[in-house]
């Protein structure tokens, strides 16, 4: 049974390139252009990982880690966040939200790779 990961980020490019290199090693992916629309897809199926942008309309990724820790069905899913916010302070925010890994845009594919394997083996 393939993992199934969603992709949430207002950027069809991102979605697009992150899609690709991860449905190229052998995984499901379900891409939402903001955390509103990654909220509605979870029940969809079984989503086994969670890669969110920061900063997106409707809900922005910091509310859909909130929304994520908050449920008991989804609480555990490891989710990382990709953006272009690099300071610290965003870092930190990301964490103690409940992110599990926090990776900064432009990023290398095998980078993705790396963190995804971290959790889904």
């Amino acid at each position: 049974m393939k993992k199934v990961i969603l992709i949430a980020d207002d950027s069809p490019t991102i979605r697009k390139f992150v899609s690709f290199s991860l449905t190229m090693n052998g995984f499901d992916v379900i891409a939402a252009s903001d955390g509103m629309e990654a909220v509605e897809k979870l029940p969809s199926q079984k989503i086994d990982l969670v890669i969110t942008d920061l900063n997106m309309p409707n809900l922005d990724g910091f509310e859909l880690i909130k929304a994520i820790r908050s449920n008991e069905e989804y609480k555990d899913i490891p989710i990382i966040i990709l953006s272009s916010l690099s300071g610290s302070e965003e870092i930190e925010k990301g964490m103690s939200y409940g992110a599990s890994s926090y990776l900064i845009k432009p990023f290398d594919p095998k980078r993705i790779q790396y963190e995804v394997s971290k959790y889904l083996n």
